[in-house]
């Protein structure tokens, strides 16, 4: 694991969802540090919003310990390319989805898609989401409820009741809750609730589908240096993001990477029903 990046960014600012290209410093998704041990050899991972961020990072390493992945993202093209040029390096198969997540029609075409052109799916990793800060609650749209609510929960709910016909005995579900699950931050209401309900509904899902041999899991992380930091918060705070965490800084993607390595695979075989904490040092519930 390379060494951390530098524990602050200055003050920038881009439209959602935000690109790679430019953020200052760029994001580690382990492009040159993280090395495989065949832990995913032969599964079959579609991995939701892994263009860039979180995403990304699991997709590298998902690739390197041998999975094929579908990767579901909006349209950052360019940012999705280089992803699936790091999967292909790997020696393994990348299939490129785009289209907006939050339309009940597209969630619906995901898990055909990846039987199709996987065969099969054993991993579901539900990371795709949106947030936007905000001072006032008057600030908060009927459209930006509806969207962040479609994109945070209802395509979760979909592309796991689409995927568990198609998951044998030890597939894995995980699905990107966040500190703000039990610790919200109130100008970021709309996301934290939804990833509450994340936590909630990942718990529900363990018992559902225990009887099938299927694990349901959920990760909490912390403040991420991701394009969607300086996209969805005002400059100042995006200067000042991960800082008052016990570590000091945000994590680098990367950091989050080995956490949903270890509950695809299946060294994690009896781990269901887990919230696993990668927050720098903030507890959770």
């Amino acid at each position: 694991m390379s060494s951390p990046r530098p524990e602050s960014q200055p003050e920038q600012q881009q439209t959602p969802p935000g690109t790679l290209g430019q953020m200052d410093p760029k994001p580690d998704h382990g492009e040159e540090s993280y090395r495989g041990s065949g832990k995913l050899i032969g599964k079959r991972a579609v991995i939701t919003g892994g263009d860039s961020g979180i995403g990304r990072a699991v997709a590298i390493a998902f690739a390197r310990e041998g999975a094929d992945v579908l990767i579901a993202y909006l349209d950052e093209h360019e940012d999705a390319r280089e992803t699936a040029k790091y999967v292909e390096d790997a020696g393994r198969k990348c299939v490129l989805v785009p289209g907006d997540l939050a339309d009940r029609a597209h969630q619906e075409t995901i898990i055909p898609k990846a039987v199709e052109e996987l065969g099969g799916i054993d991993i579901l990793v539900n990371n795709a989401a949106f947030q936007m800060s905000h001072e006032s609650l008057d600030e908060i749209t009927d459209d930006e409820w509806d969207h962040t609510v479609a994109l945070n929960l209802t395509a979760m709910f979909t592309l796991i009741r689409d995927a568990v016909p198609h998951m044998q005995p030890g597939a894995s579900i995980i699905n990107s809750s966040s500190v703000n699950s039990d610790n919200p931050s109130p100008t970021l209401a709309p996301y934290a609730m939804t990833k509450a309900g994340i936590a909630n509904f990942t718990a529900s899902m363990a018992q559902l589908l225990g009887e099938k041999g299927i694990r349901a899991n959920s990760v909490a992380p912390g403040p991420v240096w991701t394009p969607l930091i300086p996209s969805t918060m005002p400059p100042e705070k995006v200067a000042a993001f991960g800082g008052d965490t016990p570590l000091g800084r945000a994590a680098q993607p990367a950091e989050l990477a080995p956490v949903y390595v270890l509950l695809a695979s299946d060294e994690s075989s009896y781990v269901s029903g887990a919230r696993v904490a990668v927050t720098g040092g903030r507890p959770i519930l």
